[in-house]
């Protein structure tokens, strides 16, 4: 497993992906470089926490639930039939941005979306007819899961719910495909587009952070390190402050609740990054002298957005946000950066 910070159809996408990331990697739609070629790797066996997928052959018709999956098999070369939607994080065309720029700038047709969640559209699914259904980073439940296995092999994540690691979904997305040695090679282009970002900003490296929620008033968490949203964050080169490994992780979130009479817990934090669900939601939590009193809330060195799409990518790490929410990050860091000489 990475310790640091690597997603469909169509041949010859990867070239052909304007987010940069496929002038590094191999032509997916060659599929004699895959190892031992693609359709060598089959039949594959993926265990899960929910059940075993058992993989014939070199899926063609691929479905994803869940986040992150549709882009790392874009990136791998193979665009998804249907994918699960996401309004929150969805722009004006109705489609996750990095997806929608991703497929259309390579010619390729957009997937199908469905409703997921907790009110998965089976029939839907079932008209696309799946090879194979990636979830790997999904809340699909047991009972969700058996009615997926009798429409197609579906990959479930390995442990929790919610809690694979970034770098876990790429490599087993890439075994589903047939493709690990290419899911090897997104993992290293990722985190050295890390590695540069940080190189191109090496102040960043002395700023300290901790990257809060609130559920309403009064309540406080506060994302632990290895949290996707926090993972892409010290990518950039920011160091997590270390009152954030004092907390105990609420099982399986990879966050800790705190309660907001803990506030005063994140006075060491250089800046605070967080993200509100709405302007109303955010003017409530802000109102409160608790919240306020955080010395980087205080002083305006908070690093937000009122864009969702930018908080969904800010939210994932997979090949196609990344390349997208760097640029877009690190003007943010840089403002909230200013109000400490103030």
């Amino acid at each position: 497993m990475h310790s640091t910070l690597r997603r469909v159809g169509g041949i010859g996408l990867t070239t052909t992906l304007a987010l940069g990331l496929a002038a590094c990697g191999p032509d997916a739609g060659d599929t004699s470089s895959s190892g031992d070629g693609a359709d060598g790797a089959f039949p594959v066996s993926i265990e899960s926490a929910l059940g075993t997928a058992e993989i014939p052959e070199r899926p063609e018709r691929v479905v994803t639930l869940g986040q992150g999956s549709a882009e790392t098999a874009i990136a791998l070369g193979t665009v998804p039939v249907g994918i699960e939607s996401y309004e929150w994080g969805s722009d004006d065309t109705g489609y996750l941005p990095w997806i929608h720029e991703a497929v259309t700038e390579a010619g390729e047709e957009l997937p199908e979306q469905f409703a997921g969640a907790d009110d998965i559209d089976f029939e839907a699914i079932i008209e696309l007819a799946p090879d194979v259904i990636l979830a790997p980073w999904s809340g699909v439940t047991q009972e969700q899961y058996d009615i997926l296995t009798d429409i197609a092999p579906t990959v479930a994540y390995p442990d929790l719910a919610w809690s694979t690691d970034w770098d876990e979904q790429i490599e087993i997305i890439g075994q589903a495909l047939g493709q690990p040695e290419e899911a090897e090679e997104l993992i290293g282009e990722i985190e050295g587009r890390f590695e540069d970002a940080a190189a191109e900003n090496p102040g960043f490296a002395d700023l300290t952070f901790s990257y809060v929620y609130t559920d309403g008033p009064g309540t406080l968490g506060v994302f632990l390190p290895d949290e996707q949203r926090v993972a892409m964050v010290r990518g950039l080169g920011l160091q997590v402050d270390p009152v954030v490994e004092t907390f105990p992780e609420t099982e399986g979130t990879d966050s800790a609740l705190v309660g907001l009479e803990n506030a005063d817990q994140f006075g060491d934090s250089d800046l605070i990054f967080t993200f509100y669900t709405d302007p109303e939601t955010r003017a409530e939590i802000e109102s409160q002298d608790l919240y306020g009193s955080i010395p980087a809330i205080e002083r305006g060195s908070v690093v937000t957005s009122d864009d969702n799409s930018f908080v969904t990518a800010s939210s994932l790490i997979n090949p196609l946000t990344v390349p997208w929410v760097i640029d877009r990050y690190v003007p943010l860091i840089e403002e909230a950066a200013q109000t400490l000489d103030d």
